[in-house]
Protein backbone atom coordinates (compact mmCIF):
# COMPACT_ATOMS: atom_id res chain seq x y z
CA UNK A 1 0.00 0.00 0.00
CA UNK A 2 1.35 3.12 -1.07
CA UNK A 3 2.01 5.64 2.21
CA UNK A 4 0.34 8.70 2.75
CA UNK A 5 2.10 11.40 2.52
CA UNK A 6 0.80 14.07 5.71
CA UNK A 7 1.51 18.00 6.01
CA UNK A 8 0.83 19.63 9.16
CA UNK A 9 0.63 23.13 9.15
CA UNK A 10 1.97 25.33 11.58
CA UNK A 11 0.80 28.85 11.54
CA UNK A 12 0.27 31.97 14.12
CA UNK A 13 -1.87 33.00 16.02
CA UNK A 14 -3.16 35.98 13.96
CA UNK A 15 -5.94 38.16 14.76
CA UNK A 16 -9.01 36.60 16.28
CA UNK A 17 -12.13 36.26 13.85
CA UNK A 18 -10.00 36.75 10.67
CA UNK A 19 -11.63 33.78 8.82
CA UNK A 20 -10.77 35.45 5.59
CA UNK A 21 -7.31 35.15 6.41
CA UNK A 22 -7.20 31.73 7.43
CA UNK A 23 -8.86 30.50 4.66
CA UNK A 24 -6.20 32.44 2.43
CA UNK A 25 -3.37 30.65 4.13
CA UNK A 26 -4.76 27.25 4.29
CA UNK A 27 -5.16 27.71 0.61
CA UNK A 28 -1.31 28.58 0.14
CA UNK A 29 -0.23 25.48 2.61
CA UNK A 30 -2.97 23.31 0.59
CA UNK A 31 -0.83 24.61 -2.73
CA UNK A 32 2.78 23.89 -1.31
CA UNK A 33 1.48 20.44 0.42
CA UNK A 34 0.37 19.22 -2.75
CA UNK A 35 3.10 20.06 -4.70
CA UNK A 36 5.00 17.98 -2.32
CA UNK A 37 3.46 15.47 -2.51
CA UNK A 38 0.69 15.43 0.69
CA UNK A 39 -2.48 13.66 0.37
CA UNK A 40 -3.59 15.16 3.86
CA UNK A 41 -3.45 18.42 5.22
CA UNK A 42 -3.56 18.94 8.69
CA UNK A 43 -4.03 22.65 10.55
CA UNK A 44 -4.03 23.52 14.45
CA UNK A 45 -7.10 23.14 16.88
CA UNK A 46 -9.52 26.16 16.24
CA UNK A 47 -7.77 26.76 13.18
CA UNK A 48 -10.42 28.67 11.05
CA UNK A 49 -11.16 31.41 13.71
CA UNK A 50 -8.23 31.65 16.24
CA UNK A 51 -8.42 30.14 19.29
CA UNK A 52 -8.38 33.34 21.66
CA UNK A 53 -11.68 34.57 20.75
CA UNK A 54 -13.45 35.41 24.09
CA UNK A 55 -16.84 36.11 24.24
CA UNK A 56 -17.09 35.97 20.51
CA UNK A 57 -17.19 32.04 20.29
CA UNK A 58 -20.54 31.63 20.20
CA UNK A 59 -20.59 34.52 17.51
CA UNK A 60 -18.11 33.22 15.24
CA UNK A 61 -19.32 29.35 15.81
CA UNK A 62 -21.37 27.38 12.58
CA UNK A 63 -22.99 24.14 11.97
CA UNK A 64 -20.79 21.46 10.62
CA UNK A 65 -21.69 22.00 6.91
CA UNK A 66 -21.47 25.92 6.99
CA UNK A 67 -19.73 28.87 4.60
CA UNK A 68 -15.86 27.29 6.48
CA UNK A 69 -16.61 23.91 5.77
CA UNK A 70 -17.93 24.96 1.96
CA UNK A 71 -14.33 27.42 1.93
CA UNK A 72 -12.40 24.42 3.13
CA UNK A 73 -14.33 21.90 0.54
CA UNK A 74 -13.49 23.96 -2.06
CA UNK A 75 -9.67 24.28 -1.40
CA UNK A 76 -9.19 20.44 -0.76
CA UNK A 77 -10.72 19.89 -4.22
CA UNK A 78 -9.04 22.40 -5.96
CA UNK A 79 -5.66 20.77 -4.72
CA UNK A 80 -7.03 17.40 -4.48
CA UNK A 81 -5.79 16.81 -1.09
CA UNK A 82 -7.77 15.88 2.20
CA UNK A 83 -8.06 18.78 5.14
CA UNK A 84 -8.41 18.17 8.48
CA UNK A 85 -8.93 21.51 10.38
CA UNK A 86 -10.53 23.03 13.61
CA UNK A 87 -13.61 25.26 14.48
CA UNK A 88 -16.08 26.19 16.62
CA UNK A 89 -18.98 24.20 15.69
CA UNK A 90 -22.57 25.13 16.92
CA UNK A 91 -25.17 22.83 17.07
CA UNK A 92 -28.66 23.83 18.71
CA UNK A 93 -27.75 25.73 21.24
CA UNK A 94 -24.16 23.70 22.04
CA UNK A 95 -20.99 25.20 20.82
CA UNK A 96 -18.19 22.86 20.35
CA UNK A 97 -14.52 22.51 19.77
CA UNK A 98 -14.42 20.62 16.76
CA UNK A 99 -12.28 19.49 13.86
CA UNK A 100 -13.38 18.65 10.48
CA UNK A 101 -11.84 15.86 8.12
CA UNK A 102 -12.73 17.26 4.58
CA UNK A 103 -12.05 14.34 1.61
CA UNK A 104 -9.79 15.29 -1.28
CA UNK A 105 -12.51 15.52 -3.68
CA UNK A 106 -14.55 18.00 -1.03
CA UNK A 107 -16.93 15.27 0.75
CA UNK A 108 -16.93 15.81 4.38
CA UNK A 109 -15.35 12.47 5.95
CA UNK A 110 -15.74 13.16 9.79
CA UNK A 111 -16.01 15.30 12.57
CA UNK A 112 -15.11 15.27 16.39
CA UNK A 113 -15.71 17.11 19.47
CA UNK A 114 -13.47 17.72 21.89
CA UNK A 115 -14.29 15.90 24.70
CA UNK A 116 -11.61 17.40 27.46
CA UNK A 117 -11.88 20.66 27.67
CA UNK A 118 -9.05 22.36 29.23
CA UNK A 119 -8.99 25.07 31.53
CA UNK A 120 -11.50 28.10 32.32
CA UNK A 121 -11.41 29.19 28.60
CA UNK A 122 -12.98 26.48 27.36
CA UNK A 123 -15.18 25.15 30.50
CA UNK A 124 -16.92 28.35 30.26
CA UNK A 125 -17.44 28.44 26.36
CA UNK A 126 -17.59 25.28 24.93
CA UNK A 127 -19.93 21.88 25.74
CA UNK A 128 -17.33 18.70 25.92
CA UNK A 129 -18.60 15.78 23.25
CA UNK A 130 -19.53 12.80 24.21
CA UNK A 131 -18.16 10.65 20.98
CA UNK A 132 -15.03 9.47 22.31
CA UNK A 133 -13.99 7.72 18.66
CA UNK A 134 -14.74 9.13 15.61
CA UNK A 135 -13.31 7.91 12.46
CA UNK A 136 -12.83 7.69 8.68
CA UNK A 137 -10.68 6.24 6.25
CA UNK A 138 -9.06 7.80 3.83
CA UNK A 139 -6.42 6.52 0.62
CA UNK A 140 -6.78 3.11 2.89
CA UNK A 141 -5.81 4.42 6.01
CA UNK A 142 -7.75 4.57 8.75
CA UNK A 143 -7.83 7.87 10.27
CA UNK A 144 -8.98 9.10 13.74
CA UNK A 145 -9.28 12.54 15.66
CA UNK A 146 -8.50 13.80 18.97
CA UNK A 147 -7.98 17.34 19.88
CA UNK A 148 -4.93 18.65 22.13
CA UNK A 149 -5.79 17.70 25.48
CA UNK A 150 -7.64 14.67 24.46
CA UNK A 151 -4.07 13.33 23.36
CA UNK A 152 -2.73 13.68 26.99
CA UNK A 153 -5.30 11.21 28.29
CA UNK A 154 -4.26 7.81 27.67
CA UNK A 155 -7.30 6.13 27.81
CA UNK A 156 -8.48 8.41 25.01
CA UNK A 157 -5.13 6.97 22.50
CA UNK A 158 -5.80 3.39 23.77
CA UNK A 159 -9.54 3.38 22.60
CA UNK A 160 -8.44 4.22 19.03
CA UNK A 161 -5.38 1.48 18.78
CA UNK A 162 -8.30 -0.73 20.07
CA UNK A 163 -10.79 0.27 17.14
CA UNK A 164 -7.99 0.24 14.91
CA UNK A 165 -7.23 3.91 14.24
CA UNK A 166 -3.97 3.51 12.31
CA UNK A 167 -3.11 7.51 11.75
CA UNK A 168 -4.73 10.06 14.64
CA UNK A 169 -5.18 13.53 13.97
CA UNK A 170 -4.55 15.96 16.94
CA UNK A 171 -4.99 19.85 16.23
CA UNK A 172 -4.01 21.27 19.21
CA UNK A 173 -3.39 24.76 20.97
CA UNK A 174 -0.37 23.76 22.75
CA UNK A 175 0.57 26.55 25.33
CA UNK A 176 4.33 27.16 26.63
CA UNK A 177 5.69 26.05 28.84
CA UNK A 178 4.30 22.41 28.39
CA UNK A 179 6.74 22.20 25.68
CA UNK A 180 6.88 17.99 27.18
CA UNK A 181 3.34 17.06 25.76
CA UNK A 182 4.87 17.66 21.79
CA UNK A 183 8.27 16.80 23.06
CA UNK A 184 7.69 13.44 24.87
CA UNK A 185 4.19 12.32 25.68
CA UNK A 186 2.93 12.18 21.33
CA UNK A 187 5.81 10.02 21.20
CA UNK A 188 5.47 8.18 23.68
CA UNK A 189 1.70 7.79 22.93
CA UNK A 190 2.16 6.69 19.19
CA UNK A 191 4.60 3.88 20.31
CA UNK A 192 2.69 2.14 23.60
CA UNK A 193 -0.38 2.35 21.20
CA UNK A 194 1.58 1.34 17.87
CA UNK A 195 0.01 4.29 15.34
CA UNK A 196 1.41 7.32 13.86
CA UNK A 197 0.08 10.45 15.58
CA UNK A 198 -0.06 13.92 13.65
CA UNK A 199 -0.33 16.87 15.93
CA UNK A 200 -0.69 20.25 14.37
CA UNK A 201 0.32 23.09 16.64
CA UNK A 202 -0.43 27.03 16.37
CA UNK A 203 2.71 29.33 17.08
CA UNK A 204 3.42 32.46 18.24
CA UNK A 205 1.28 35.01 20.59
CA UNK A 206 -2.68 35.10 20.26
CA UNK A 207 -5.12 37.61 22.38
CA UNK A 208 -4.95 39.06 25.85
CA UNK A 209 -7.15 37.12 28.26
CA UNK A 210 -5.47 34.03 28.64
CA UNK A 211 -7.44 31.42 30.68
CA UNK A 212 -9.22 35.10 32.03
CA UNK A 213 -6.30 36.33 34.00
CA UNK A 214 -5.06 38.75 31.51
CA UNK A 215 -2.35 37.47 29.61
CA UNK A 216 -2.08 36.36 25.91
CA UNK A 217 -1.96 32.62 24.83
CA UNK A 218 1.62 31.61 24.06
CA UNK A 219 1.77 28.42 21.60
CA UNK A 220 4.39 26.47 21.77
CA UNK A 221 4.79 25.13 17.75
CA UNK A 222 6.85 21.84 18.21
CA UNK A 223 4.45 20.09 15.36
CA UNK A 224 5.10 16.65 14.72
CA UNK A 225 4.54 13.10 13.13
CA UNK A 226 4.85 10.50 15.28
CA UNK A 227 5.45 7.13 14.21
CA UNK A 228 4.86 3.66 16.24
CA UNK A 229 8.10 2.95 16.79
CA UNK A 230 8.49 6.19 18.93
CA UNK A 231 9.94 8.14 16.38
CA UNK A 232 9.45 11.18 15.04
CA UNK A 233 9.30 11.23 11.22
CA UNK A 234 9.10 15.33 10.96
CA UNK A 235 8.78 18.50 13.50
CA UNK A 236 8.78 21.94 13.13
CA UNK A 237 10.38 24.87 15.36
CA UNK A 238 8.66 27.62 17.53
CA UNK A 239 7.80 29.42 14.01
CA UNK A 240 5.50 29.09 10.81
CA UNK A 241 6.45 26.09 9.60
CA UNK A 242 5.25 23.26 6.56
CA UNK A 243 6.48 19.58 7.66
CA UNK A 244 5.74 16.82 5.70
CA UNK A 245 6.19 13.22 6.32
CA UNK A 246 4.71 9.62 5.11
CA UNK A 247 2.27 7.28 7.22
CA UNK A 248 3.99 4.21 6.13
CA UNK A 249 0.88 0.87 6.53
CA UNK A 250 3.19 -1.16 5.95
CA UNK A 251 5.94 0.06 8.27
CA UNK A 252 2.96 -0.06 10.98
CA UNK A 253 1.97 -3.41 9.94
CA UNK A 254 5.95 -4.32 10.96
CA UNK A 255 6.02 -2.35 14.37
CA UNK A 256 2.45 -3.90 15.30
CA UNK A 257 4.15 -7.53 14.59
CA UNK A 258 7.13 -7.19 17.23
CA UNK A 259 5.42 -4.82 19.70
CA UNK A 260 3.18 -6.99 22.14
CA UNK A 261 1.54 -3.89 23.92
CA UNK A 262 -2.26 -4.81 22.51
CA UNK A 263 -1.51 -8.49 22.39
CA UNK A 264 -0.78 -8.74 25.56
CA UNK A 265 -3.20 -6.39 27.76
CA UNK A 266 -5.06 -7.95 30.03
CA UNK A 267 -8.30 -5.82 30.13
CA UNK A 268 -9.74 -8.05 33.14
CA UNK A 269 -7.50 -6.11 35.39
CA UNK A 270 -8.30 -2.78 34.51
CA UNK A 271 -11.99 -2.61 34.95
CA UNK A 272 -11.18 -0.05 38.17
CA UNK A 273 -9.81 2.64 35.75
CA UNK A 274 -13.75 2.70 34.62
Amino acid sequence: MTPLRTALLQGPGGVPGSTADSLEALDRAARRAAAEGARLLVASEMYLTGYALGERVAELAEPADGPGAEAVARIAAGHGLAIAYGYPEREGRGVYNSVQLVGPDGARLANYRKTHLYGGFETARFTPGDTPVVQADLDGVRVGMLVCYDVEFPENVRAHALAGTELLLVPTALMRPYEIVAETLVPARAFENQLYIAYANRCGTEGADGEGEGGAFAFAGLSCLAAPDGTVRARAGAGEDLVTADVDPARLRASRADNPYLRDRRPELYASLA
